[in-house]
């Protein structure tokens, strides 16, 4: 089964407005480098005590071209790379590649990773490769995919999955939020009595019809840590919850009988409980976070999927700025569904971790 994407390249323009900040946060390697840029120049700093390297970036003609001045610059790490290299195309979110100028020797893993390529002289970042490295972004241990070895859950052969995580999993520095994005995996015990007031808020309760007591949301919290296909996170802003996230990997999912699911396909579902923090400012960070974190979290993962109900019109606008294309109705026991897929091409290759000033409603075809 192949799928098709149909796309009008010149209706998906990143709105840079959003995006061009100046003081940036970014997490390699689970380091914090705090950085300015100003004036064509990047200063970036590990400790708040240290002198800071300096960086040009330049943009001349469409070619944005990166390189130490300083004599603190000439020699940096590659973790301090990989954060002047994502200051860089925050900056300039439209931009496709980057052209450093560093001593290729002194970083063999970026060349073997993918992130530097070399094209004759020049040592090039393409902004598709760069945000494919989980080191910035995911905070597990190892890039290495979880072994495969296959097993049965009600009648479906899937592969096993690796382990739960624990604690976080995903941090990102969002400029337009001038805030850190974080999942981190629910702690029942101190998640409980939040996910209760937030379940039975009237606005989330009208979608997942999950009203109760906390004895019934305990239960319900229970039921998902048991259950290996499904991995339940808080979203949180400067550490502070905003909504819950469940993601699941579709072969198990009740998803499955309702399309050609593939053996490393994700998806998620997502309710927003805090009030203040619903809007266009908030899904254009938390909506291309979780798609980010999904593809991350294994490089196998192709598609993600999402069902939202049919009349929920909010959350399919939402889905069509973040790029995932329309393919069906269907219908669940509980509620007329419409399906709706991300391609991980389409993700990275347009560059959908930053919000759009217009789109289309894309559609996808299967055959």
């Amino acid at each position: 089964m192949k799928s098709n994407l149909l796309s009008d390249s010149s209706m998906t323009l990143i709105d840079e407005s959003i995006v061009a900040q100046v003081n940036l946060l970014s997490y390699p390697d689970r380091f914090c480098y705090t950085i300015s840029h100003d004036d064509q120049k990047i200063h970036v700093r590990y400790r708040d005590n240290e002198q800071p390297s300096v960086w040009s970036l330049r943009n001349t003609d469409g070619q944005l071209t990166l390189e130490p001045i300083d004599a603190i610059s000439q020699q940096p790490s590659a973790t301090e790379l990989l954060a002047v290299i994502e200051a860089a195309l925050l900056c300039y979110p439209a931009q496709k590649e980057v052209t450093l100028t560093v001593v290729r020797s002194r970083f063999p893993e970026l060349f073997a990773a993918g992130v530097l390529t070399a094209d004759g002289n020049r040592v090039i970042v393409y902004a598709e490769v760069f945000w494919q490295l989980p080191r910035l972004w995911h905070q597990r241990g190892s890039d290495a995919p979880y072994p495969i070895r296959y097993g049965f859950s009600q009648g479906q052969r899937h592969p096993l999955r690796p382990p739960k995580p624990s604690g976080l999993v995903y941090r990102r520095y969002i400029p337009w939020l001038e805030s850190t994005l974080n999942f981190r995996r629910v702690v029942i015990d101190n998640d409980l009595q939040r996910f209760n007031c937030w379940m039975n808020d009237p606005v989330v309760a009208a979608f997942w019809q999950e009203t109760g007591d906390m004895q019934k949301h305990r239960a319900y919290l229970e039921m998902i840590d048991a259950d290996p296909h499904m991995l339940n996170l808080i979203g949180c802003l400067n550490d502070e919850p905003f909504g819950y996230f469940e993601v699941y990997w579709a072969k198990e999912d009740r998803i499955a009988p309702f399309y050609d699911a593939h053996d490393f396909d994700r998806g998620w579902h997502v309710l927003i409980g805090e009030p203040q923090m619903r809007g266009k400012p908030f899904v254009t960070a938390w909506l291309p976070s979780i798609s980010h974190y999904l593809f991350l979290d294994d490089c196998r993962t192709q598609r993600i999927v999402i069902e939202p109900r049919i009349d929920n019109l909010k959350m399919m606008r939402n889905l069509a700025y973040g790029g995932y294309g329309s393919l069906k109705e269907f219908d669940f026991p509980h509620k007329r569904a419409a399906l709706h897929m991300l391609l991980r091409e389409r993700f990275f290759s347009e560059q959908l971790w930053v919000p759009r000033s217009a789109v289309t409603t894309h559609s996808l075809s299967l055959s």
